[in-house]
């Protein structure tokens, strides 16, 4: 009645009926999945992306892949939108969300061509999500978070990102760098770590810089260019001619006033220069300590001039993030002022250098004592590779900062889906009416996860998903071993997975697998198509 009515007021409009869009949002499910199915664990497959202007991205990423696809399926681009929401939340699981919806809707598709209302369907679900959520209470673990357990939990994100080589020396640069910005009582802010790259050397080159890392060098030939043992002065101070706020203009009737004029003008930065230069001389007095300044306003040519003659290394323009990451990595205060300057406004450096890449400068700040705000510098041949590693340090950090919050972790490879879905089919005999077929769709979708590991790993799916439920029905924690296409102890292996990682994926696949379940109506009536039927009649 409704698509009749629909077609009266608008008869360019398109309707799809109760099967048929049932249809629709599975295959749109179904399709998606099929597309990052290949991408999931460690022995995943890597997707090509080609631009509109020919520029290429290569990625294993589900987030990146489902940012950078031009999805144009309606249904299609609402599970990639639930799914990458996954990720800002969470930093994971993207790739699984994809999988768990596509499956449940594919699991669904069974019983409803056997005639189950799918409202049925949909409170099975809702049962079986909330016994899901419970017992991933019993099986979560709690660990004593050391850095052996944040390094596994590193391992296991960034494995399933980058190839083993690049993965391991990056793992203890994410773990360290999270520990040195961690305090006690206050949610860690991973702002902190700077993240820069150098298309430089190759990606096993890739570190943890425990200082800063800025993208610019100093602008006078004659500054020091490696300085050692250093005091550093933070500043926002402009160290160069400043036009007035107003429009103002000085009007002169011969050169000897503009002269004044001039002169005038360049006493105003002179006086700060001096005052600075007198502090230097005063705190460095009888050491051989260095003097570095990084000021985030400008310094004229003459300005540096000075401070070269001085020994002074100084740094102009510095970005806004970095002056507030050099007082928690040096220590110190960042000055408005010159006037009254001392000692405590002043950080220290163990070495600060220069390093030429082509035509680009980086000015290196390390040795740094118990630094709050680090750099991780990713290196690469090439800007493709590059961009690979740093999606996977995004993810590595998020992992490690929700192992720390959690206090608690999952055993992995695939293991918490075959125990629950174990879980699940026992549970189900509890469940009274029609809904226990939706805990059984549930159940059976959830085997998805370590039969996709195992196809991409290349064995054969049935004969893992056997041999992971006859060990589990044992009373083992099980999961896919990748290099044998048999069962491990994912615990003794160190593979662990977020907490909350797995319990927003539960609330998430299964509410938005019901909501298509319940389209049973597609109308596609824009205002578009009514302007362009206008449009003719007149």
């Amino acid at each position: 009645m409704a698509s009749a009515a629909v077609q009266l007021v608008n008869p360019k409009a398109e309707v799809a009926r109760r099967g048929q869009a049932l249809q629709v949002n599975i295959n749109a499910a179904a399709g998606l999945q099929e597309v990052v199915m290949t991408n999931l664990g460690p022995k995943g497959t890597i997707k090509m992306l080609v631009g509109g202007a020919g520029d290429i991205k290569l990625t294993k990423d589900g987030k990146v892949l489902l940012n950078e696809m031009q999805i144009q399926n309606p249904t299609a681009a609402m599970i990639a939108r639930a799914a990458t929401a996954q990720d800002e939340v969470t930093g994971d699981g993207t790739t699984t969300n994809v999988l768990l919806i596509g499956e449940l809707l594919k699991q669904a598709d069974r019983y409803v061509s056997e005639g189950l209302h799918p409202r049925v369907l949909t409170e099975g679900f809702e049962i079986a999500k909330k016994e899901a959520l419970n017992f991933l209470e019993t099986f979560k673990v709690k660990k004593n978070i050391d850095r052996e357990l944040l390094i596994n939990v590193a391992r296991t994100s960034l494995r399933t990102k980058v190839r083993p080589e690049v993965a391991d020396p990056l793992m203890e640069a994410v773990v360290d760098a999270v520990l040195s910005i961690r305090k006690e009582g206050e949610p860690i802010d991973l702002h902190m770590v700077e993240i820069m790259k150098m298309m430089h050397k190759s990606e096993a080159d890739s570190r943890l810089v425990k200082g800063l890392v800025m993208d610019h060098g100093a602008r006078h030939p004659d500054m020091p260019k490696r300085v050692e043992d250093a005091f550093v002065l933070t500043l926002n101070v402009g160290l160069e001619y400043e036009k007035s706020e107003i429009n103002s203009g000085f009007f002169y009737n011969s050169s000897e006033q503009r002269e004044k004029l001039v002169e005038s003008e360049r006493r105003f930065v002179d006086q700060r220069l001096k005052k600075i230069v007198e502090f230097k001389e005063k705190v460095c007095e009888g050491t051989k300590k260095g003097f570095i300044i990084i000021n985030q306003k400008g310094i004229d040519p003459l300005s540096l001039d000075v401070l070269a003659k001085h020994n002074i290394l100084a740094l102009r323009r510095a970005k806004r993030r970095n002056m507030e990451r050099l007082q928690l990595c040096c220590g110190g205060t960042a000055q408005n002022s010159v006037d009254d300057l001392d000692a405590s406004v002043l950080g220290t450096c163990g070495l600060a250098y220069e390093h030429v890449l082509g035509e680009e400068k980086f000015t290196f700040i390390e040795n740094v004592e118990n630094p709050k705000s680090v750099t991780i510098l990713i290196t690469g041949p090439n800007s493709h590779v590059i961009n690979q590693i740093n999606d996977a340090v995004r993810d590595g950090l998020r992992a490690v900062k929700n192992a720390i919050e959690d206090e608690y972790v999952v055993p992995g490879a695939g293991a918490f889906q075959v125990a629950l879905s174990a879980h699940l089919n026992k549970f189900k005999s509890s469940v009274k009416g029609r809904a226990k077929m939706g805990v059984q769709a549930f159940a059976d979708a959830l085997l998805v996860i370590p039969k996709v590991l195992a196809r991409n790993g290349g064995f054969d799916a049935q004969d893992v998903i056997v041999a992971l439920q006859e060990e589990y029905a044992e009373g083992h924690v099980v999961g896919v071993d990748l290099k044998t296409g048999e069962t491990l102890d994912p615990a003794a292996e160190g593979i662990w997975d977020n907490y909350r990682v797995h319990r927003h994926l539960l609330h998430s696949c299964s509410v938005i697998a019901s909501n298509f379940l319940l389209v049973d109506e597609m109308m596609r009536a824009g205002r578009s198509s009514l302007k362009q039927d206008n449009g003719m009649q007149n």
